[in-house]
């Protein structure tokens, strides 16, 4: 018998792909895109992620912990390194809202599902983030990804909000994504922007609105304060910019400097991509949300 759900899990396995793709077609100075590889990735390692991460992501009957897991180990078989754990975990949760919906309102769903989250969420999510193996969530002393989880992962997340714009995502229900992110997007696209200048614009957004957790983690905090100064900059000059060519060529200049000094705003570029799912999924809901 037909799964009446299908297609509404293969739409949301599109939707993340799609998102994943249409990321890589903006020049984010200091992240890997089309134009220009970086920090010993190329474009295709993060299309190849996304392709094996997202039957995981939109698996049928999955809690948001195993499709965590599901898709950062898919991911490890396709490209054996870690290329989208950000990724993944800003938009499991956003996956579950859709294929979980009691109502049409993302956002709300969003919050639902966050305020959901358990200790089985936690053991996989932690299970994922080990073989990931970044700096970040295990910071926490009271909550080491290597051991098993003591708290449910809403509390995990919430515990690393103070360094981890992701863990904050999930503390703040998403909120930079539906506010910060969406509005630069439907901003730039007011503007009469195509879509590769206007995820260039929501990258550049987030990479302004505060110092990005991954070059924290990396440099320091003063290292970050320093590229969100550049990045506000380059915003208000690319924003400006009256020809696409131009602004790219601003963007890929911004880039080259970041590249040199092995800067990767890797956090701006997830949510980046969170931003673009999320964009996406209304219509999906929607739909989802009629059909049930």
């Amino acid at each position: 018998m037909t799964d009446p759900l299908a297609p509404i899990n293969a739409a949301v396995a599109q939707a993340f792909v799609a998102a994943c793709e249409a990321e890589l077609a903006a020049p984010k100075p200091g992240n890997v895109h089309h134009f220009a590889p970086g920090h010993g990735m190329e474009a295709r390692d993060f299309i190849e992620s996304a392709r094996a991460a997202a039957p995981f992501i939109a698996a049928p009957g999955a809690s948001v912990g195993q499709r965590i897991f599901g898709a950062v180990e898919a991911t490890w078989a396709a490209v054996d390194q870690n290329t989208n754990l950000g990724i993944i975990l800003l938009c499991a949760p956003l996956a579950h809202a859709v294929l979980t919906a009691e109502s049409p309102d993302l956002r709300r769903e969003t919050a639902r599902v966050l305020a959901a989250l358990d200790v089985a969420d936690a053991n996989a999510a932690f299970r994922a983030i080990s073989r990931a193996n970044p700096a970040g969530l295990g910071a926490a002393k009271e909550h080491d990804v290597s051991g098993p989880a003591r708290t449910s992962l809403l509390e995990a997340m919430r515990a690393s909000a103070d360094r981890d714009r992701i863990g904050y995502q999930y503390a703040n229900d998403f909120v930079d994504i539906f506010e910060t992110g969406l509005d630069a997007l439907q901003r730039a696209r007011a503007r009469g922007h195509d879509a590769p200048r206007a995820t260039l614009e929501t990258y550049l957004a987030f990479l302004a609105a505060f110092p990005d957790s991954h070059i924290v983690r990396k440099y320091g905090i003063e290292k970050a304060r320093a590229v969100r100064e550049d990045a506000t900059c380059a915003a208000a000059r690319i924003e400006s910019a009256p020809q696409r060519d131009e602004a790219f060529a601003l963007a890929l200049d911004f880039d080259q400097n970041l590249k040199k000094n092995k800067i990767n705003p890797g956090t701006s570029a997830d949510l980046t991509v969170g931003v673009l799912f999320a964009d996406s999924l209304p219509a999906i809901l929607a739909k989802a949300h009629k059909n049930g």
